[in-house]
Order: C-alpha cells, then structure tokens, then sequence
C-alpha cells in the first residue's frame, strides 16, 4: 500500500498541499476549523509525517540528547522523566544515552546523539571523565549544551544543580541535633564537585557546631553498596565510638546499613546512618533511611526550560554573544528528610 502524502489529503479536501502542510504543522496563517478539518483528514487516510523531510525543512528534529551516567541509581531516572514531562508538551522526543560511569562510553553517548542530529544534549558527567574535548566538540558544533548534577565550570555552558554543600551541611548538623558526636563520613571521588562540596559541608558542619574534624572519621569511596560496607568497616575498626555515619549518597548509606546490621550493631540507637538523594529505596529498607532530597524532577524540568533558551539564543543569532556572559546556573535547595535511621531515642 503507497504511503499517504499531503498531495493525497489536499485532493481529498480539494485544497493545495501547502495549506495541508502549514495546517499539519500548526502554522499560524492557518484558522483553527481549517487544521482540525486537515487533521481529522490526515487520520483517516492514516497520515504519518515524515520526520526526515520536515527535519530537513526546518533545520530541527525535534529530538533531545539525554546522557546520564547510570540508570541504576534512581535520581537519574527522577531527572530524565522531568524533562521528558517538558519536553513532551514542547513537541520534543528524547533520546537516552547512559555512559555507565566511563569517559569512554561517555564519548560514544556524545558523537552518536551528534549522529542522531539531536537539536541539543543535557548531559551529567561520569565519574571516571578526566577529559572534556567531547563537551567542547558539541559547543563548537554550536549545539545547545545544559548540564546538571554533576557539572564541570569550565564549559561555561547552562547548568541545574542542587546545593550540595548546604545538603550536607543539613544532613551533618541533623545528626549534631540528634546527639550523635563522632560522625563519620563516607565521600565521593573529589575530583567531582558535588562530592567535594559534601565533604566541604560535613567538615564546616562540624567546626560550626565545635566538634572536632578528625580525618581517621573520613574515608573515601566509589559510590556503591560494597563501597558502603567496605567504608563503615574501615571507619568502626580506626574509631569504635563512631555513633553515625553520613554517606554521600544512599547506595553507600544501604552499604553501611547492611555492614552494621552484620555486625550486630542497633540502629539508630548505637549508630545513626543518613544517605544524599532520596532515592526510591529509602523509604523501604530497615531502619527506613535518612536522606537528602535533591529534587530531580525539578532539576529535570530546570534543564529542558534551559535547553529552549539557549535554542531560542542560538535561533536569533546571539549564540556568539553567549560566550561573553556568564551561563545562567539554577541552584536547587535541598531538602531533608528525616526517616528511622536518625530517630535517636533521646
């Protein structure tokens, strides 16, 4: 059977395939009796448009970049369906890209949504990315770029985060308020600001409130259920009067958790735990988790209204002009959330 084309439907009609075309595209020249009239039409001669052709046309797809490091951890599933919500009622499609925490893949998700001819990226960095070029070849290619999460300064390019550093300076001085006195905390690798910005707030957390900072109460991970265990074991055999430990993100607080419930220990009588972004697990382990909530659906939708500026900036010609301003970045406030694993019986 010959595919539908806008020439059928404007025989049909008996009308030109211009109109056909502007109605179907939802053209303001176009009365709104005359698109439904050409929309109902179009179904009933079962109409698909050529994404190809009108791409080609109008220079867009209509297609957004998506690139997340995993889609194990839920705050990445949280963002992508905020910006899908957006994107959808904009008259976009996503394309998802996970880069499995490694530069390498990293690259690859970047030159294959380039490949694609996605009209923009919204990317978050993985852990193991020392190099940026790729980043810098979508800015080159004059490709609209937004960052969220995990973000690196020097791309200068639009960004959404949430403030990580007063997350954990709430999470530290929750745990302060609670009792707990020897609080340990389990990091992030550093050379990734958000996780630097955690340590950051735990240690001024602590002078703030004058406890003392002891670097045998801080040991660094790879963000992991096995990180989490590994860092509570180390940490409880240097100082067994830890009292809590605040992990940097929920799936080492769920590798604590899981070492101490091991070793006997009751929590959050002997030993308090709180996690970093709420993920969809916290409310349902046991002792149910205290964490900090990024809001990722917000930071999500932050991104796509981001992604629509910078387009609407490099439709108008002013994509050169951005250059010489310092890129807009959204900063999220965090949120606590206090579950069982900090409800100290005072």
């Amino acid at each position: 059977m010959a595919r539908t084309t806008i020439h059928d439907i404007a025989k049909e009609l008996n009308t030109s395939p211009s109109t056909v075309s502007k109605a179907l595209n939802d053209h303001p020249s176009i009365s709104a009796a005359t698109k439904e009239l050409i929309r109902t039409a179009a179904q009933n001669l079962n109409y698909r448009q050529n994404r190809l052709a009108s791409s080609l046309r109008s220079g867009r797809t209509n297609i957004i970049g998506i690139l997340i490091p995993s889609t194990d951890i839920g705050f990445f599933g949280a963002v992508v369906h905020g910006i899908e919500k957006i994107a959808r009622s904009n008259g976009y499609n996503i394309l998802l890209f996970q880069s499995s925490e490694t530069g390498e893949y990293e690259v690859e998700g970047v030159e294959t949504l380039l490949q694609t001819s996605v009209d923009g990226i919204i990317a978050s960095i993985a852990k193991d990315t020392s190099n940026l070029d790729h980043f810098y070849d979508v800015k080159r290619r004059k490709v609209p770029l937004v960052m969220f999460d995990r973000v690196k300064d020097e791309l200068t390019s639009p960004s959404v985060v949430v403030d990580d550093y007063k997350g954990a300076f709430m999470a530290t001085e929750h745990l302060i308020q609670k009792g707990y006195k020897r609080i340990a905390h389990i990091s992030g690798p550093q050379h990734i600001k958000i996780f630097n910005d955690r340590l950051l707030g735990y240690v001024d957390a602590l002078k703030k409130n004058n406890l003392p900072v002891d670097d045998d109460l801080i040991q660094y991970g790879r963000n992991s259920i096995e990180s989490g265990k590994l860092g509570a074991e180390r940490l409880l055999s240097r100082d067994k009067n830890i009292d809590a430990i605040f992990a940097v993100v929920d799936i080492t607080a769920l590798g604590a958790l899981q070492y101490l419930k091991q070793q006997g220990i009751k929590m959050p009588e002997q030993v308090g735990v709180l996690g970093f972004g709420n993920e969809s697990f916290t409310p349902y382990v046991t002792p149910t988790l205290s964490t900090i909530d990024q809001q990722p659906a917000r930071m999500g939708e932050e991104a796509f209204t981001l992604f629509l500026e910078a387009l609407g900036k490099k439709s108008n010609g002013v994509d050169t002009l951005e250059m010489l301003e310092e890129p807009k970045k959204i900063i999220l406030e965090p949120v606590l959330i206090e579950r069982e694993s900090t409800q100290r019986p005072k």
